[in-house]
């Protein structure tokens, strides 16, 4: 669960993340880290994983906890970074870190214990204990809660969600605000990620149960499986060995923003520490908590590869079965591999794509698979005439295209809504980004041409056949010039929601932006009151008085307009 403005985001396929870049090591391992005792043969693999995630660290794009077992044999276990940076107290295999959205499984196997107890069945209707549903749920059931096949529209893409988020709600209070939204689609028709379907479910187990999410969690999950490092966060309440949530602003790492965790309820409020998600995986996939009956509801996907609360894909031949979260200075990923009983658990308390990628490494080397850094890859010479046989448009996902151009010498990709990344040559071709921890191969016919693309990234293959004509195309923004003069009326700060603003000013022939704790972006004119930004696929339009100062502006972003008035 994670709402984000103004960042370098990637659409569904994920092509841009977090720069990589060389910097200071900022990060150490905590004195209270640990190791268990490995067979020989798998001691090479301890220092590869090491180094990879040490490489992150050093980038300053990691600090938190990582756990990996194979059964009960526990092969790394471990803090980087510090759990508060202002006492350099460290992170460690205790540290509570915000799950965000791994709290989804928790919610879905709390349905599965209802169900076994005869209160509820997966297939109802919500209607059946929401009488006051509106019309247009009629079809939905908890399944289709479960699946993020309600057609509900996630409520933390609301224009509106960033001003809400600060401030305390009830269960009830949250459904008031996505209740009487048009569904984006019929029931069980497609999928769509909705943190208003699990916030929904969180309500039905309060009214079904007759206790709280969080006293339901805790009475039947977390004892049972004795999991006393977890539990329902709080704004208020002490939690000893908690961690402080960062992220990325212009200078360095900043206390990331306030969310008040009624909020993300059931859908992304829980914390919970390496070792007790190894607890719980242990649990799940071991028996000790559902029936089999409700294991195999909960880990057979539906659509888009996914089940109840889980991912469940293949990733180099092996079954995987994972989630990953994001919220206010925390990104987190959970991952198992049935096969050969293998944990990957990376807990951060800063924000960004490290935990997905840190995973899908080290699952490839605890596999004997082998991981190549970026600072290890080498560029080669190849004939730049064999560039025009991969030049054109390729389809990642609907509507995101990934183009490749020449300059040159130079290999530039650009994803849709994002910046232009230079890729650099390993091979005729394969080809690397050194911005960001991706790969590209192309397929080609007997011309040397390119039919189709794979990204490697994350520990994914993505394959994206070449498209033509009106398939291919991007929304583009023309630049034009303006009277420079103009940016006087629009410089000065606009509050997007309480704690949260975008600050306007002027260098020169040149106008910027720059939101709360994120960095200063460039916006480029493409009429006297409309702009838009080149390293991700926002605009901005300002409202001005008749004097040609602006009293608000408009934040175009995801789908959403979002007013930001001035404030002085």
């Amino acid at each position: 669960m994670k709402r984000t403005i103004f960042v370098l985001l990637c659409a569904s396929a994920t092509w841009l993340m977090a720069p990589r870049n060389s910097s200071r090591v900022y990060a150490h391992t905590s004195a209270g880290s640990r190791q268990s005792d490995m067979k020989s043969a798998a001691a090479p693999n301890l220092a590869r994983m090491e180094q990879v995630i040490q490489s992150f660290v050093a980038d300053k794009q990691f600090m938190g906890a990582v756990l990996v077992a194979r059964g009960n044999d526990i092969l790394l276990d471990k803090g980087y970074g510090f759990a508060n940076l202002e006492w350099n107290i460290p992170d460690s295999p205790k540290t509570k870190f915000r799950l965000g959205s791994i709290t989804k499984q928790f919610t879905a196997a709390s349905i599965l214990l209802l169900e076994e107890r005869g209160k509820l069945s997966v297939n109802d209707s919500v209607k059946k204990y929401m009488s006051d549903a509106p019309a247009a749920w009629d079809k939905i059931t908890i399944f289709n809660l479960l699946t993020h096949t309600s057609g509900i529209p996630s409520f933390t893409s609301f224009p509106d969600y960033a001003k809400l988020e600060p401030f305390s709600a009830t269960p009830a209070e949250l459904i008031t605000r996505f209740r009487d939204k048009p569904l984006d689609f019929q029931p069980g028709e497609k999928w769509s990620y909705s943190n208003s379907g699990y916030v929904l479910l969180g309500y039905l187990i309060e009214k079904i149960s007759g206790e709280s999410y969080a006293h339901f969690v805790q009475d039947n999950i977390f004892k049972p499986l004795g999991m006393t490092d977890s539990g329902y966060d709080s704004n208020s309440a002490v939690i000893q060995n908690r961690a402080s949530g960062y992220t990325l602003g212009q200078n360095g790492l900043v206390n990331a923003g306030y969310i008040d965790m009624t909020i993300p309820l059931s859908a992304g409020a829980l914390y919970s520490t390496t070792e007790d998600l190894l607890r719980w995986e242990q649990g799940l996939f071991g028996g000790k908590l559902i029936s089999p009956a409700s294991f195999r509801k909960m880990t057979t996907p539906f659509k888009n590869d996914y089940g109840f609360g889980l991912g469940i894909r293949t990733v180099n031949g092996q079954e995987q079965i994972e989630h990953g979260g994001g919220i206010e200075g925390f990104n987190t990923m959970l991952a198992y591999y049935p096969a050969d009983k293998l944990t990957v658990v990376v807990l951060a308390n800063l924000n960004g794509a490290a935990p997905q990628e840190i995973a899908a490494d080290l699952h490839t080397i605890a596999e004997g698979g082998t991981v190549v850094l970026t600072s290890e890859r080498k560029v080669v010479k190849i004939d730049p005439k064999i560039f025009d046989g991969y030049v054109g448009s390729y389809q990642l996902a609907p509507n995101f295209i990934l183009k490749i151009t020449r300059e040159g010498d130079r290999f530039i990709t650009q994803a849709t809504g994002q910046g232009q990344v230079e890729v650099f040559p390993e091979g005729d071709h394969d080809f690397f980004a050194k911005v960001v921890n991706a790969q590209i191969t192309f397929v080609t016919n007997s011309q040397g041409r390119a039919t189709e693309l794979i990204l490697h990234q994350g520990g994914r293959n993505q394959h994206a056949p070449r498209v033509e004509g009106a398939a291919a195309e991007q929304k583009e923004h023309k630049e034009i010039q303006v009277d420079p003069k103009i940016f006087d009326g629009y410089v000065g700060n606009y509050q997007l929601a309480p704690n949260f603003s975008i600050a306007i000013t002027r260098a020169g022939d040149h106008l910027f932006e720059q939101a709360t704790n994120q960095p200063k972006f460039e916006i480029f004119p493409e009429s006297d009151k409309d702009y838009f930004l080149k390293v991700v696929d926002a605009q901005i339009t300002f409202i001005t008085d008749s004097q040609g100062r602006a009293t608000e502006l408009i934040l175009h972003q995801g789908g959403a307009d979002q007013h930001a008035r001035r404030v002085e």
